[in-house]
């Protein structure tokens, strides 16, 4: 009896062949991955993330892509973020741990090499005050 996988492997041990990545597995990869860092609140721009609202809320699930655009060759990519951020946190540390996580993230995943992750910061995610509840204990004015 023999060992099946000697049939598939080539002199090295390896079998040829092109692997292809598809952008969107490049753009969900880093969309994920800059969610996780501390201090990025969203991504996508503001008429992005009101589309992407509407979408989900049909859909039921959330478009990680959304903020995400993606140049993906055969052995390298580029990523652009767009990132809202919460307030109060360093802007230029949060971008510096979004490239460095999102790249790491991507090439773990992938293997791409990533020569640049660009951030660009389009909103600033301000603290809940709670006054919604303040408007809604108000007296009406007109009667």
């Amino acid at each position: 009896m023999t060992d099946d996988r000697k049939q598939y492997t080539a002199g090295n041990g390896a079998v040829g062949g092109k692997t292809t990545i598809a952008d969107g597995v490049v753009a969900t990869t880093a969309g994920l991955a800059a969610r996780e860092v501390d201090g990025v609140a969203d991504l996508g721009g503001g008429g992005s993330r009101a589309f992407g609202a509407v979408k989900d809320a049909v859909s039921r699930s959330s478009d990680p892509t959304r903020g995400v655009k993606v140049e993906v060759g055969e052995r390298q990519a580029a990523i652009d973020l767009d990132v809202v951020v919460d307030y109060g946190v360093r802007i230029a540390d949060t971008a510096s741990a979004l490239r460095g996580h999102v790249a790491r993230a991507v090439t773990q995943t992938t293997g791409l090499e990533v020569v640049e992750v660009n951030v660009a910061v389009n909103e600033i995610r301000l603290p809940d005050t709670g006054d919604d509840d303040a408007e809604e204990s108000r007296p009406e004015r007109v009667q």
